[in-house]
């Protein structure tokens, strides 16, 4: 008996390293992605015909908001971990919410550059500058993959709601942080991109 369960932790183990590592190389696949659209940018701007373009404020809101949510999804795995699953459960569902208020932000940032004229593609009444439609690209990109991050936030808050994880079991939850945590070193990272490369 005591063989079997030594068995079944086993193949458990053996199926978190793998999901991880799943969830790794899709992580390196996005990474190369933004990478390759990045450097275009900065290729293109060097054709001698692009114009400088300022974030709107709001997109530092939105900096400062998806911080925050890598903040509670941190607390909420180490709640999870002390055995403190109610805790770690709302904290969850705090994140989810920091995700939907930067989503927010980011469609207002949107709506501040089309106030500006800058559009993301031309028609006979647009001005379309190709450095607004870099802007658009990145920041679009990346809220499609945060949208992801956000279905697995709330069938993570959902799982906890119904008890699933416990001190023992919240790999679901350490994935879903590990990923969360991408999404917020991604937009960092774009967000000063867009800022000093303008």
């Amino acid at each position: 008996m005591a063989v079997a369960v030594m068995e079944k932790s086993e193949e458990q183990l053996r199926k978190e390293k793998g999901s991880r590592n799943m969830l790794l190389l899709g992580i390196f696949s996005m990474t190369m992605v933004f990478g390759g659209l990045t450097s275009a940018y900065v290729v293109r701007q060097k054709a001698g015909d692009w114009f400088s373009i300022e974030l709107p404020p709001v997109f530092t809101a939105s900096t400062a908001v998806i911080i925050l949510s890598s903040v509670s999804i941190i607390l909420a795995g180490l709640f999870y971990k002390r055995g403190n699953s109610g805790l770690g459960t709302t904290l969850v569902g705090v994140t989810f919410l920091f995700g939907l208020a930067f989503t927010y932000f980011q469609f207002v940032g949107w709506g501040e550059l089309v106030k500006n004229g800058i559009f993301l593609s031309p028609d006979s009444k647009q001005v379309s500058l190709i450095s607004g439609s870099f802007i658009y690209v990145l920041t679009g990109l990346h809220l499609v993959h945060l949208g992801g991050g956000l279905l697995v936030l709330l069938f993570t808050f959902i799982k906890g709601l119904l008890g699933k994880y416990s001190a023992d079991n919240y790999h679901g939850v350490k994935l879903a942080g590990i990923y969360w945590h991408f999404l917020d070193a991604l937009w960092i990272y774009l967000f000063l991109f867009l800022t000093i490369f303008k």
